[in-house]
């Protein structure tokens, strides 16, 4: 198995403004970065995270802060797997939520369909929030750097979620089609 170069940052930020030290925070979340210990953080290896990092690097110094970046690998196999494992945790989490929010879409449009809510409103509302799914994935599926056990789970089910969309939408079509002489008012009558 070939080894994983890590970078490591390790950085310690004045306690205020805490608004600060917050948004650094987020900033390394948002790159997919797994914290080992508090203002210490790995992210494998690319130019995008390096490039990045050394900037993140000199914005805590402008903040007062100290911060120290390396190269690093793991030691031996059992703390590369450690490492792996904590990084597809922490996406198996984000592919956790995102599975539950296409179950509360498809929810909703079993509820509409049952309701024979069969609206252009509608239709334009449940497909930004497609819309959203798919954006909100995309982000996931970028910071997978080591394949979570749960991608395929939430791949299959933004793909059930379109087919379903895709499904209403033909229902409204219909809906219109049928009553092009009279087409229904927003509340699909």
């Amino acid at each position: 198995m070939k080894k994983i170069k890590w970078l490591l940052l390790t950085y310690k930020v004045p306690a205020e403004p805490a608004r600060k030290r917050v948004a650094l925070w987020r900033r390394l979340k948002g790159m997919g970065a797994v914290y080992l210990q508090n203002g210490v953080c790995i992210l494998p290896k690319t130019r995008d995270h390096l490039r990045t990092l050394k900037m993140l690097a000199h914005e805590i110094t402008e903040m007062g802060g100290e911060s120290v970046l390396m190269e690093t690998l793991g030691l031996d196999q059992a703390n590369e797997e450690k490492l792996m494992t904590r990084f597809r945790m922490d996406r198996n989490e984000e592919y956790e939520e995102f599975i539950g929010k296409c179950q509360d879409f498809e929810s909703e449009i079993h509820k509409e369909t049952l309701a024979r809510h069969f609206t252009y409103a509608e239709l334009e509302e449940n497909d930004a929030d497609l819309k959203k799914l798919q954006s909100w994935l995309h982000k996931i599926q970028k910071l997978d750097f080591l394949g979570a056990p749960l991608a395929d789970e939430a791949e299959k089910k933004l793909q059930a979620c379109e087919v379903l969309l895709d499904t209403y939408a033909r229902q409204v079509f219909e809906t219109y089609d049928e009553n092009s002489d009279n087409p229904p008012n927003q509340n699909g009558k």
